[in-house]
Parts: C-alpha cells; structure tokens; sequence
C-alpha cells in the first residue's frame, strides 16, 4: 500500500478522483484547500491492482454441467412456462449463453461462423443485463467486454455446484431435470 497526494484545481478534482480510483484500488479520497486555498489537495491510501484472473477454459467450466440435450430442453420448458414479455432472471440468460457457447464450441471450435456469432451475441446481452456490473472494478468490466465468451464460462463455473438440497438457493444448474 502507498499515499497518493494530489494537488489539483478544484474543478479537477472529480476527474483526477475518478481516474486514481480506477488506476488503483483506493481508499476514500480525502479532500483539503492548500494553504492559499486556491487549489485542492487530494489524499488516498492506495495498492496496485491486481490482474484480472484469467477466464477459465470450456473444459475446465463446463465439466459439471449437463448435456446439452438436457439444457436445450431446459431452456424451451423455462421459455413456454413464462408469460409473454417476461424478463427472466440471471440464470436464465447464463445458462442460455453457456448453451450457445458449448453448442459454437462443438460446431466451430476456431469461434468463426454463425453458431459463434449467436454465442457471442448471448454473451454480450447477458453482460448489459448483469447486475454484477455496476459492482465489476472498472478493468474487470473491460476483461468481460473483451472476451464475453470468456465471462460467460466464468460465470457458469462460479454457478456450477448442486444446490438440490437448498431450495432457497433458486434452480439446481447441475439438475436441470427436477425428477433427477
């Protein structure tokens, strides 16, 4: 950890707070007049930011995962239950884009054509809708929008573990079929 001190222009100071904060992990920004009490000074305990992890590979993510027979099948059951119009929840729209990400896999494994357009697409819709974002460290964010694909496989491997005997924790992503 380190000391940042600034001395800015007052104008400045949100744009100068906002660029450290997205540079370094930071603390609160502590704000003070100079002696003249024409400028402004700025302090933060700050660290470096560490490297984003990489993405895991599909092998690794979706290992857990059910065949994509049974998620295909998951995902048309959830679709004709819902009303028109219905926003689905998060895990809807991941288990979708992992859908379409193995299915581009097994088609296209060099990620060019239609299949790995469609995955990508699903990916980057998943991403503005993810309520994790506004929460993401802003070079965090930019790994996501880098490789979406990447993300998604992240995501599921984070998701993949039973959860059949914790109802509380919503639908089970490794038994999709609840007469497992």
């Amino acid at each position: 950890m380190f000391e940042i001190r600034v001395i800015c222009d007052p104008d400045d100071t949100d744009r100068v707070t906002t660029a450290l904060t997205g540079t370094f992990t930071a603390g609160a920004v502590r704000a003070y007049p100079t002696r003249d009490g024409n400028r402004t000074r700025l302090y933060l305990t700050a660290d470096h930011r560490p490297d984003p992890e990489p993405f895991p590979t599909p092998e690794t993510a979706y290992a857990p995962a059910p065949s994509i027979v049974s998620e295909i099948g998951w995902t048309a059951r959830t679709l004709a239950a819902a009303e028109c119009f219905t926003e689905l929840d998060r895990i809807f729209y991941l288990r979708k884009a992992a859908l379409l990400d193995r299915i581009a896999l097994l088609d296209e494994p060099d990620e060019v054509g239609d299949a790995s357009e469609t995955a990508l697409t699903s990916a980057r819709m998943l991403l503005m809708l993810d309520t994790d974002r506004a929460h993401m460290a802003p070079h965090l964010v930019d790994q996501a929008d880098q490789n979406p694909r990447g993300y998604i496989r992240q995501q599921y491997a984070r998701q993949a573990e039973c959860v059949c005997d914790d109802p509380g924790k919503g639908d089970c992503l490794m038994h999709p079929d609840p007469d497992h």
